[in-house]
């Protein structure tokens, strides 16, 4: 299972060596839904389930509910009690990103691996769980709102370089704002979603599969290493 992060010292950061990680290496901050899992296949069937639909029409959420034969989408806030059900029943149904165990095994080789999700409170302990079922067990976070401010005050604790991974762009450009310094990928693993995501490739990387990805964040961990000596 998934180490759960406690509260501690530096604001809303717990201390990276009670995460076991090491603050002399460097540090890879990854997101869960849509680069860790395929949290939109699974919460489409959870949907389906419920007898609603879910249409990948937009890069979006709520706005992609439908009652079958609807046109209009479901209220936002009934899509949200989905979403919470989701969460609270439903959240171990969900595919792993092809590629994504291997290449976070390869990553922390080199470097810690710290799983940094945007979910409800109700999550922790199922998404704990299925990381653990995935081999994805690495140190996770919950946080709600921008994550530049906590990943800032992670990578502040360490003495290397550090890599942030996310599919949307909010997320990353938090990032590029609190802690310039951390090198800002973007990944959208679902193909059905790829082409109707947001990017912005003048400010963070995009690559959309875990090889070519890991390969990346390496090399980058690795060039910084250097000139950081």
């Amino acid at each position: 299972m998934a180490h759960l992060a406690a509260p501690a010292p530096d604001a809303r950061a717990p201390d990276i060596a009670t995460l076991g990680l090491d603050p002399q290496r460097p540090l890879v901050i990854v997101d869960v839904d849509e680069v860790l899992g395929l949290f939109m296949e699974g919460f489409g069937r959870f949907l389906e389930e419920r007898g609603l639909e879910f249409r990948v029409d937009r890069f979006a959420l709520f706005q992609n509910i439908y009652r079958p034969g609807e046109t209009e989408h479901l209220d936002i806030a009934e899509g949200k009690r989905h979403y919470d059900d989701f969460f609270r029943y439903g959240a171990g149904d969900m595919e792993p990103a092809p590629g994504a165990a291997r290449a976070l095994a390869d990553l922390a080789r080199q470097a810690g691996v710290l799983i940094l999700s945007n979910a409800p409170a109700q999550a922790r302990l199922a998404r704990s769980r299925w990381l653990g079922r995935h081999g994805l067990d690495y140190p996770l976070i919950l946080n709600s709102g921008p994550k530049g401010p906590l990943a800032s005050a992670l990578v502040r604790q360490i003495h290397g370089p550090s890599a942030f991974i996310d599919d949307l762009i909010p997320n990353l450009d938090s990032v590029a704002e609190a802690a310039p310094q951390v090198a800002r990928f973007q990944m959208v693993a679902d193909q059905r979603l790829r082409d109707l995501a947001p990017s912005a490739p003048e400010r963070h990387t995009r690559i959309d599969q875990w090889p070519e990805l890991s390969e990346a964040v390496a090399e980058t961990l690795r060039r910084g290493a250097r000139d950081a000596a």
